[in-house]
């Protein structure tokens, strides 16, 4: 898939997140839902916190600054899929899950347009990247610019799944 065709799929993606946050009720978008996990505020968190530090490690390619490292082969089949093994549960890195906070729904509005802002920083000179030139992800092994990329657009559709389960739990 060209880098194009994710950016555009990211697009409408971060779309549905702005609908939803637009819906979500001030009382409950911080409370911990009936299935325990995070709470909408923690989604929004951890979803863009997480995505503009994609960004920052997509720009590391784009400068040059990583390594010739080869992706794994389960990575790169996530990746060709779009989408996280189904039966896979992931643990979010301490180091990722220790940045999470309980935040208001204007505090979620501006991580959204953060984000917004560094991918177009980081887009505008992605057709510069070497594809040799890779990041580590804490999870993921070593990804190069497109791969942070499709990365994030993974992501983003994974944690629109995680919301769909908390709405459905307070409807419950």
């Amino acid at each position: 898939m060209s880098a194009a065709k994710i950016k555009a799929s990211i697009g409408k993606i971060v779309n549905a997140y702005k609908t939803k946050l637009a819906l979500y009720p001030d009382d409950s978008f911080q409370l911990t839902p009936p299935i325990n996990g995070w709470s909408y505020s923690e989604v929004y968190s951890h979803i863009f916190d997480s995505s503009v530090l994609s960004t920052i490690a997509m720009e590391n390619c784009i400068k040059g600054n990583g390594q010739n490292i080869p992706t794994h082969f389960v990575v790169k089949v996530i990746l060709f899929f779009g989408a996280f093994p189904p039966a896979a549960k992931y643990k979010v890195p301490k180091r990722l899950a220790d940045r999470v906070e309980k935040i208001s729904r204007a505090e979620a509005h501006k991580l959204i347009v953060s984000f917004e802002e560094a991918l177009e920083s980081a887009y505008a000179t992605i057709g510069k990247a070497d594809k040799n030139c890779k990041t580590k992800h804490p999870r993921l092994g070593y990804l190069n610019a497109i791969q942070w990329l499709r990365f994030i657009e993974i992501h983003l559709k994974h944690h629109l799944k995680q919301l769909a389960r908390i709405e459905k739990s307070f409807k419950v």
